[in-house]
């Protein structure tokens, strides 16, 4: 079938993104012998017209959009980028009647929502290497796709329970021209997944409910030859995306010590969870090319981050910082207030934490985004920040009851005022 894959994503946040996760979809159908073609929305001025130029010209059986950010969680002037999505979606729906299956992480922790608000036909909560294979195989027969696990089809029957993929090396490499799509520049950052899943709770984190809690580790040997061929192609500048790059510690150790032996002279970024940090972790960073790590500390107050579900404390983040400090690999923190518990004076705790680690960036945001099925989406019902019924589509923050959020904000302007390293968040 001729398949036309569209990632509906045209914000860049900290950097360029790339649309890895249809990059991985469009492999998986290319290598099932499927008609491919990709079109990447991130710097694209008319929209419309490249779409319907495409749609015209390729003339698809199928289009699947992707969708990536929902919004972009910040509570003063939110960005809904959804909006973005559904004029995309509607667009395609205009100048095709064939199927249009949604996808992505966006689409996925609003499936039901989102279906229902769109002009799509479809959408795969989770994974869509195999869902959508299986989607393509039953159209080409004639049958319906229903039943296919973690479909949903608007007007049907509820969605079959997902299936996540376990073993992630069964699933091919994406091509580096689905990753990049342009030109590799000095400013490009070349996103790279060794692990889906995440072991941990965080209470308000929606990553669990998108990936599922079985961390589920891509072969090392894989890796290493899916950097290869980016390098081939002139990508010397990486991104881990995994959600905690040091967890578990023998895989990333393995990993750093297997892309220093392939003398595969990269320079790269990833995500750090501050715990169980140690200083042979964070030297084979640097010697395999670590150049930056994003540290989510969110907050300095013991009790607010026992309240998150973290396993970590203000003194496990401490360590982690001094260690990068000491082995020159820049840090960008990221700090949040408004959590269940924060007081004025554990925001002022915070930022003054902050401050002392003497991050080379640092990004501090009031409230926290709600999101499905998360912990704190639970507590938010309870104490009637949210609906019971509201399926959180539309941006909805948590600042605990009680916190004068102008007071926050206040005092967060003020204290930013002398951190050149401020971000604004």
């Amino acid at each position: 079938m001729k398949v036309l894959l569209i990632s509906a994503n045209r914000t860049e946040i900290n950097m360029r993104t790339m649309p890895l996760g249809l990059a991985f979809v469009a492999q998986a159908l290319t290598d099932r012998h499927h008609s491919v073609k990709m079109i990447d929305c991130v710097g694209i001025d008319n929209i419309g017209s490249y779409i319907q130029g495409a749609i015209e010209n390729f003339r698809p059986d199928i289009i699947g959009i992707s969708l990536r950010n929902i919004d972009d969680q910040a509570l003063l002037n939110t960005r809904f980028l959804y909006q973005d999505d559904r004029e995309i979606i509607a667009r395609a729906r205009k100048l095709s009647d064939k199927p249009i299956i949604l996808g992505g992480a966006g689409y996925s922790m609003f499936p039901e929502a989102i279906l229902a608000d769109s002009d799509a036909d479809m959408g795969i909560e989770g994974e869509g290497e195999a869902a959508l294979s299986m989607v393509l195989e039953k159209l080409e027969k004639g049958e319906s796709p229903e039943g296919v696990p973690g479909l949903h089809i608007k007007g049907g029957a509820p969605a079959q329970p997902r299936r996540f993929i376990k073993d992630t090396g069964s699933f091919p490499l994406p091509d580096p021209h689905y990753v990049m799509g342009q030109p590799v520049t000095a400013d490009t950052w070349v996103p790279v997944q060794t692990r889906r899943g995440c072991a941990m709770d965080c209470s308000y984190c929606s990553t669990a409910s998108i990936e599922g809690r079985t961390l589920r580790k891509r072969p090392v040997a894989s890796v290493i030859e899916w950097i290869g061929k980016l390098v081939k192609v002139g990508a010397h500048q990486l991104y881990f995306v995994d959600n905690t790059f040091n967890l578990p510690r023998p895989y990333a150790l393995s990993l750093c010590r297997a892309i220093t032996d392939g003398g595969l002279n990269i320079k790269w970024r990833c995500i750090i969870y501050p715990w169980r940090i140690d200083e042979e972790l964070v030297a084979a960073m640097a010697g395999a090319g670590c150049f930056e790590i994003s540290l989510g500390s969110e907050s300095a107050d013991e009790e607010i981050l026992r309240r998150m579900h973290k396993r970590f404390g203000r003194d496990d983040i401490a360590h982690a910082s001094r260690l990068f400090k000491k082995y020159n690999i820049k840090q960008m923190g990221f700090f949040m207030l408004g959590a269940p518990g924060e007081t004025q004076q554990s925001v002022l705790d915070t930022l003054a934490f902050a401050a002392s680690l003497e991050l080379d960036a640092l990004k501090v945001t009031v409230g926290i985004r709600i999101y499905p099925h998360t912990a704190l989406a639970d507590e938010a019902r309870k104490e009637g920040i949210i609906e019971p019924d509201d399926p959180l589509l539309q941006p909805r923050f948590y600042i605990t009851p009680g916190l004068d959020e102008k007071w926050v904000r206040d005092t967060v302007a003020q204290w930013a005022a002398k951190q050149p390293n401020w971000i604004q968040g």
